[in-house]
């Protein structure tokens, strides 16, 4: 029997309310574990026996909500490339403190933050073997104790490191900074493993590293280098370490680290040296017939501070004088204020751009007729 007209038009009703009314929730979600998504920057740079450890801190938990209540970071390390354990972590830093800490429930800054850490590495880490490693990795946990898994890994070289160059000197010369040092130790170069020695110099009004010079390891007990990159009237620090280079077969590329600084060495650049001296200085007499003078030429000076030259000339029995009002800029002179019947002693000098004076050259010799 058919229904009445009227149910038939409340059942519709009925239908279309239950399908518009409140609105229609999408799939639940399940309640975030607010699990920390692990960091995959963590960087590693080792000095010495200290290992510098860097990473971004997480903003973002693993299902894309943002990280709230942090817990500690594990500092994991391990000999082990395929470790996925930090049960025995190395050390721990505390969670980065939250934007506005004031708040029911604080967030960190959607800026990004970095952390640093760092190890020191004990003599049973540390091997002879060139191609032993330690691998570190981070696990960043929530106020819960729970975390998502480690980090990227990098590793470091765990060879031994080279104590830093003995007696470390730093001498200014007219050649430019000359740095010297002893070997304190004697290794056998092997093709895994081989060694330099690096300087660094740092202008003293800042912390701006710049390498000075490399040395390959030898068999000499003294070393040195000439630094010809600095500027003359500065404060500079230099200092010298020692460089592993690690080439192990079937790893690529070439790694390397660096040992212990020496103690640093500071020097005044200041220039007292005087240009190189003239020389091959030639003198030729012109003006018969015309207002007689004297042409002077010579082997042009190569310093790069060279600012010009001085000319002195004298007579035979009387006092040398300078005969130029100006510094001559180029290797030649004309002298014109001769008289007939004298003769005349010429000689040069160099002068740089901080006014240091170059001996007189060769003397020559011209008569005016």
């Amino acid at each position: 029997m058919n229904a009445p007209r009227y149910l038939k038009h409340a059942c519709w009703v009925g239908i279309l309310l239950v399908s518009t009314g409140c609105g229609v929730p999408g799939i639940p979600r399940p309640p975030s574990l607010n699990l920390p998504q692990p960091p995959t920057d963590l960087r590693a740079v080792r000095k010495g026996d200290k290992v510098y450890l860097a990473w971004t801190v997480p903003t973002e938990t693993t299902d894309g909500l943002k990280a709230r209540h942090l817990g500690i970071t594990r500092i994991c390390r391990s000999t082990d490339p395929a470790t996925r354990d930090c049960s025995n972590p190395v050390g721990t830093i505390a969670p980065p403190q939250p934007k506005n800490p004031s708040e029911k429930n604080p967030t960190l800054s959607n800026a990004k933050i970095s952390e640093i850490y760092t190890d020191q590495l004990s003599p049973a880490v540390l091997s002879s073997d060139p191609a032993s490693q330690t691998v570190y990795a981070i696990s960043v946990l929530n106020q819960n104790g729970r975390c998502a898994g480690l980090s990227n890994k990098v590793a470091v070289s765990a060879v031994v490191a080279l104590p830093p160059p003995a007696e470390f000197q730093a001498q200014v010369t007219a050649e430019g900074i000359r740095l010297s040092w002893l070997a304190n130790t004697k290794l056998m170069e092997t093709p895994q493993l081989h060694h330099l020695y690096r300087v660094y110099r740092r202008e003293s009004r800042t912390k701006i590293d710049a390498v000075a010079g490399e040395i390959p390891f030898g068999t000499s007990s003294a070393y040195s280098l000439v630094d010809h990159n600095f500027e003359w009237e500065k404060t500079y620090e230099y200092r010298a370490t020692v460089v592993e280079v690690i080439d192990v077969k079937g790893r690529a590329p070439e790694t390397q680290f660096e040992g212990d600084d020496s103690p640093p060495e500071q020097v005044f650049a200041h220039d007292i040296f005087p240009p190189a001296v003239p020389s091959e200085l030639q003198s030729v007499f012109s003006g018969e017939g015309q207002q007689p003078f004297i042409d002077l030429s010579w082997t042009p000076d190569t310093d790069p501070d060279l600012a010009g030259y001085n000319v002195y000339r004298r007579e035979a029995g009387a006092p040398e004088q300078k005969v130029n009002s100006e510094l001559a800029k180029t290797p030649a002179f004309r002298d014109a204020n001769v008289a007939s019947g004298h003769s005349y002693i010429y000689s040069v000098s160099a002068v740089d751009v901080r006014g240091n004076e170059s001996a007189r050259s060769n003397e020559t010799t011209e008569r005016v007729p």
